[in-house]
């Protein structure tokens, strides 16, 4: 089994980035969705592809949960939020937000592939790809078709989970993804009575970054008013919460110039 075949270009889209994790639960679509607003937030064009098929969230933590894509000329059109940026997600597709998928894997890896392949992305400085959790047939299309730039991990600090997430890091590295770093989530958490940052889980005196051995991007806390909201609007989040995006976004594009356009790189 070829683990590496040959990549399918679009030479209008710059620089892809994947958010990934191996394990559910963490924050990875809400840090994708952070990436994207703050890199646009920095003057970039970008979009967000929603690759987890059976549990799409983009749409809503965009806003764009109550709209539906239309095709032109052969080619999907994705919506695009107030904020700029572009995006593509089954739940765009479906009647309903709330229908399932009951599809099997080579279906759902048949989706994610034409949601590149056959969509109009436009000229986008980046594409931010949302991964389904795990090692699944999805995952393992989108490294062996997408010419990726890097791979953001995303996990929260404890072991077993450091353990699962690890697993999602050799396969990116089997499949010759370059990983950026990690963004630790839910560390600490803003209590919303006094403001103070209170520790959520004891890590054993080392981080995530440590024991994943990868560079520590950022230490994301959890926020009540973050929960609370139905979308995440760049403006409305705290000061602190879009400093840290953005520290994301800087790391992202120091990496990313160091490796040529995806369209250059086979």
């Amino acid at each position: 089994m070829d683990l590496v075949p040959q990549k399918i270009l679009n030479p209008r889209v710059k620089r892809l980035i994947g958010v990934a994790s191996g394990k559910g639960g963490v924050g990875k679509s809400t840090v994708a969705v952070l990436i994207a607003q703050a890199l646009a937030a920095r003057g970039a064009k970008v979009g967000a592809l929603d690759a987890d098929i059976t549990g799409p969230s983009l749409p809503r933590l965009m806003g764009l949960d109550s709209f539906r894509v239309g095709a032109e000329n052969g080619k999907l059109i994705p919506l695009e939020n107030e904020e700029g940026i572009k995006l593509l997600s089954i739940n765009l597709l479906n009647e309903k937000e709330d229908d399932p998928v009951i599809w099997r894997g080579p279906l759902l890896a048949k989706a994610l592939e034409q949601f590149w392949t056959d969509t109009d992305w436009g000229d986008l400085d980046y594409l931010i790809v949302d991964f389904p959790p795990g090692t699944s047939d999805v995952v393992l299309t989108a490294f062996q078709i997408l010419p990726f730039d890097g791979i953001v991990v995303v996990a929260t600090p404890q072991d077993y989970v450091s353990m699962i997430v690890r697993k999602s890091v050799k396969m990116a590295e089997m499949l010759s993804a370059k990983v950026i770093g990690l963004v630790e989530n839910m560390k600490t958490m803003i209590c919303p009575s006094c403001g103070k940052e209170i520790p959520l889980f004891d890590d054993g005196g080392s981080s995530g970054a440590d024991r994943l051995d990868m560079p520590l991007l950022a230490s994301l806390a959890w926020r009540p008013e973050v929960v609370r909201a139905r979308s995440l609007r760049w403006k409305d989040l705290p000061e602190a919460m879009r400093a840290d995006a953005e520290r994301i976004a800087l790391a992202i594009e120091t990496f990313a110039k160091r490796r040529p356009e995806v369209a250059a790189q086979h």
